[in-house]
């Protein structure tokens, strides 16, 4: 009896946790900001392991060099030798990564609100994820390198993790896997999956890729780093799938507990 009454109450507390329902904007606020606030001070508690840090960059680069997908330098240059280029890269990496992630948030709260649980769960898991590899294998960023050109100092624009307050703050060795990837394939799936219109999912589909040449056209990433992105996503999405029971992103009407059928808002 004993065992029956815990396996009850075990399928309750999984059926509450896997509950399709709307979210709460306060909660929501709370959660997030608890989250990253606690990833910011793993993020950059992680020991630096500055020696290692600069091995391993050497051998991703020789891994880059057998594969023939060594371009960092190439862009590298080519962005540093552009500087209104260079200028809209460097405000692009300060600010977007941001931006474009707390606005898809929002969008999806608003008018995918039976969704949003499933995929804001992802973002959270790819950071926790992202922290596994923080710690355990610390990669110096290109912009560290000889024979790369950190644009952010070379032009003195704002949001260096190099300038002196920014780099006491912050793990320079943080570069694998690469968030600004990984939250911009974020974005990209969720915007693709949703919105209704065209154009609207096309930019959605353009936003990685853009970030991809910002990340490696001012040296703050390896094309290895950025590939370690798209895997910590990938894995965080099949870890939200065998949590939550279902797909993080399905087709079709979405089904309550109680298999009443729910009608979300009309997308973008």
């Amino acid at each position: 009896m004993a065992e029956d009454r815990a396996r009850h109450t075990l399928i309750l507390v999984r059926d509450r946790f896997r509950a399709v329902r709307p979210p709460r904007w306060w909660q929501e606020i709370a959660f997030i900001a608890i989250v990253y606030y606690l990833y910011s001070l793993v993020r950059n508690a992680v020991p630096s392991h500055e020696a290692g840090a600069f091995n391993r960059s050497r051998t991703l680069l020789s891994i880059e060099g057998h594969l023939h997908i060594n371009i960092e330098q190439s862009l590298n240059h080519f962005v540093a030798g552009h500087d209104w280029l260079a200028y809209i890269c460097n405000y692009y990496y300060s600010t977007l990564h941001f931006i474009v992630t707390i606005a898809v948030l929002v969008w999806l709260y608003l008018k995918h609100p039976l969704r949003y649980r499933a995929i804001r769960s992802v973002l959270i898991i790819t950071n926790l994820v992202a922290l596994i590899g923080f710690w355990s294998i610390a990669v110096a960023p290109p912009r560290l390198l000889a024979g790369y050109v950190d644009t952010v100092v070379k032009l003195h624009t704002w949001g260096s993790l190099a300038s002196p307050g920014l780099a006491k703050e912050s793990n320079q060795f943080a570069a694998m896997p690469s968030l600004h990837i990984g939250w911009s394939l974020w974005c990209a799936f969720a915007i693709v999956a949703l919105a209704r219109r065209p154009w609207v999912r096309v930019l959605g589909a353009l936003y990685p890729l853009a970030t991809f040449f910002v990340i490696i056209g001012t040296a703050n990433h390896f094309v290895l780093d950025a590939v370690g992105g798209a895997v910590t996503l990938g894995v965080s999405i099949g870890i939200q799938r065998l949590i939550s029971g279902r797909p993080t992103y399905r087709d079709g009407a979405i089904v309550l507990p109680d298999g009443q059928p729910a009608q979300e808002l009309i997308s973008v």
